[in-house]
């Protein structure tokens, strides 16, 4: 994707707001609130260079998918509107990511438009020393529908890299997004997503994340419910190696009444590996008739691998259903044993209790390519750490 040689004024404003907000905000410590148990001690932030991906984009007939370079011209006041929008600039990774991206993708779905086919985004992260700062911009106007798998890798686990990547949801009144953000960068490089959606009323947000790469870093997703009948399904999944810390921020926030939303997440770790999910349900004041849940279940593979899951509510409104659950187990005895005593051998036993622990998170999603997909990409990466 190349890059365009004039920026306007508002984009060159935003660049050098970003450049000085990286300048003066600190990375977090440990002591920050949600970074407890991510330390970025060994993170040399100024080594890597900033880099644009080859990215490749395949569109579909009837949206506009257009290079982010090129769309701050060609969709100048759609961009202009909407770009950080939903992700605040005062966060010294999106700073980073504003005064330095180069390139993203835009996505805009008009208004009755309803895509056939996905959408797919292929973001590399292939080459060490540096820095892929991306950024994806999707609007579906009023009633429409579509289906993005945005899916960001490297070639080997040779590459010592660094992924910072803006994502921004905005799902109009009455409008259908599928999304679907997977990622298997290589296991030496460094991860920072923050990721924000938008639902207006009676719109509807289904929303999968798979994370199986990456040293180390920090995932956040955020949901706002802003308009009446609006609803969010959100499904994620991980699965860690020797050595890999993998950390999931989420939030569900209620900003207007009668909302619904659903939250499940499942980890497999093996030994060496670490994660940590954190959970937010928020129900802004004046949000009646919530109606939230959110889980999170880990399955440890051996007793050196370790899983902290952390769900809170912070509720404002008095009619509202709100529960959570979080649980951290090894693989039962008890199941092994019997699929053992049935002529299984301990692998395949393992083998299909991990894929059965798994199974409720591929059912979560729609019939159809994607899932068939998610599927085999789970079975891939378990045959990659059992």
């Amino acid at each position: 994707m190349a890059e365009v040689a004039t920026e306007p004024t508002w984009l060159s404003e935003r660049r050098q707001q970003g450049a000085s907000l990286t300048e003066s905000l600190p990375l977090p410590d440990q002591k920050a609130k949600g970074w407890e148990f991510t330390d970025l001690s060994g993170l040399d932030i100024g080594a890597y260079e900033p880099a644009a991906p080859a990215a490749e984009v395949s569109g579909a007939e009837g949206a506009a998918v257009v290079p982010l370079a090129e769309a701050v011209l060609s969709h100048a006041e759609l961009v202009e509107g909407a770009l950080g929008s939903l992700v605040p600039i005062e966060d010294p990774f999106v700073a980073r990511n504003e005064a330095s991206w180069s390139d993203g993708v835009l996505i805009h779905v008009p208004a009755g438009v309803k895509l056939s086919d996905p959408i797919r985004v292929e973001v590399p992260v292939a080459e060490s020393g540096a820095a892929v700062n991306w950024r994806t911009l999707i609007v579906l106007e009023e009633g429409a529908e579509a289906e993005v798998w945005e899916h960001w890798s490297s070639p080997g686990d040779e590459v010592e890299g660094m992924l910072n990547s803006v994502v921004e949801l905005s799902v109009g009144q009455a409008a259908t997004l599928r999304y679907v953000n997977t990622q298997d960068i290589s296991e030496r490089s460094w991860i920072f997503a923050t990721q924000r959606a938008q639902v207006e009323r009676d719109g509807r947000l289904d929303w999968a994340a798979l994370g199986f790469g990456s040293a180390r870093g920090k995932v956040r997703m955020e949901t706002k419910l802003a308009g009446p009948g609006s609803e969010a399904r959100v499904t994620g999944g991980y699965a860690g190696g020797p050595g890999q810390h993998l950390d999931y921020d989420t939030t569900q926030e209620h900003a207007a009444p009668n909302t619904d939303s659903d939250l499940a997440f499942r980890g497999v770790l093996a030994a060496g590996a670490t994660a940590v999910w954190r959970g937010m349900i928020k129900v802004d004041p004046g949000a009646q008739q919530t109606d939230a849940f959110q889980e999170c279940r880990n399955l440890l593979l051996s007793t050196e691998a370790h899983a902290d899951a952390i769900p809170g509510l912070e509720i404002l409104a008095d009619d509202v259903r709100c529960t959570h659950a979080a649980a951290i187990a090894q693989i039962d005895k008890d199941q092994l044993f019997y699929l053992t005593s049935r002529g299984l051998d301990e692998a395949d036993a393992k083998s299909l209790i991990i894929e059965g622990f798994l199974e409720s998170l591929v059912e979560r999603l729609a019939e159809g390519p994607v899932r068939d997909e998610v599927s085999a990409a789970l079975e891939r990466r378990l045959a990659e750490i059992l």
